[in-house]
């Protein structure tokens, strides 16, 4: 069977726990580069031993990650899928990108959206996650831009998006509980950052698109006082993290130590 005619780009720092499976995943690919932040462990060595391609670039944020792979890396291919290490595929998604790699109406677009699957302890918690969570991935290089939100990234303004049937499995808990909490309190500072620039848009609360009233409601919700509380309520009760089991309720207590983090960082900005 040919190789799929799609190139895949992952994120790496240190990641010689989670980058075997990430591999695995994508094993029918002919085209894998990695984007390294300078890892000391053996996450170089397993990639190249995986016939991955190893470009190294300090780290500043996700979206400048990105940018740099659509701009300097010559991938084989025009369509490219962004994965981080403790990401996977799923059968169903290869097929999907196979595809459309190869279908002409995708030449409408510049990148599509597809929904991650968040694993917790084992289990898909998609009432807690907010399922579907649309993320763009799946893009054209090199023209496709992304920009910083918070501690993440979304595509810039004036990219034409598609959405995916099938998403990839992100697992949150790869690393531990120690591991999450620790990311977290990064990931706290850069959210804080976003909430000081980003402006509310009440009116885009209402919009007809899901997900423009998903950007207004985070952009919101960093405003409302008691934010460990009301995170936790919206997503064990009003969302039903609840039908998500036990591992449901311990992602719940844990986005709600997260929304403390953000908050102890908001006021570390107000006080200089």
């Amino acid at each position: 069977m040919p190789a799929p005619s799609f190139s895949v780009v992952i994120l790496t720092l240190n990641e010689e726990r989670n980058l075997p499976g990430c591999l695995a995943s994508i094993a029918g690919c002919d085209d894998i580069v990695l984007i390294d932040s300078g890892s000391t462990d053996a996450t170089v060595t397993l990639a190249r031993q995986a016939g991955a391609r190893v470009f190294v670039r300090k780290f500043d944020n996700f979206a400048q990650q990105r940018n740099f792979a659509q701009t300097e890396v010559p991938f084989r291919h025009p369509w490219v899928f962004h994965l981080d290490a403790d990401e996977t595929f799923t059968p169903d998604l290869m097929a999907e990108c196979a595809a459309l790699a190869e279908s002409p109406a995708a030449a409408q677009y510049d990148g599509y959206y597809t929904a991650p699957r968040m694993i917790f302890q084992g289990r898909w918690i998609p009432h807690c996650t907010d399922y579907p969570a649309w993320q763009a991935r799946w893009v054209r290089a090199p023209q496709f831009r992304f920009i910083e939100v918070g501690h993440g990234q979304r595509e810039a303004p004036g990219m034409r998006m598609g959405r995916m049937k099938n998403g990839y499995c992100h697992d949150l808990s790869a690393g531990g509980e120690a591991e999450w909490l620790a990311k977290h309190r990064r990931y706290a500072q850069a959210e804080a950052r976003s909430h000081q620039v980003e402006a509310l848009r009440l009116g885009e609360l209402f919009a007809g698109n899901a997900l423009t009233r998903r950007r207004a409601l985070k952009r919101a919700v960093a405003h409302i006082p008691f934010r460990p509380a009301a995170r936790f309520v919206y997503q064990y009760f009003l969302r039903g993290g609840f039908l998500d089991g036990r591992a449901g309720l311990r992602y719940c207590q844990l986005i709600a130590r997260y929304e403390g983090f953000i908050a102890e960082e908001r006021r570390k900005f107000r006080h200089g």
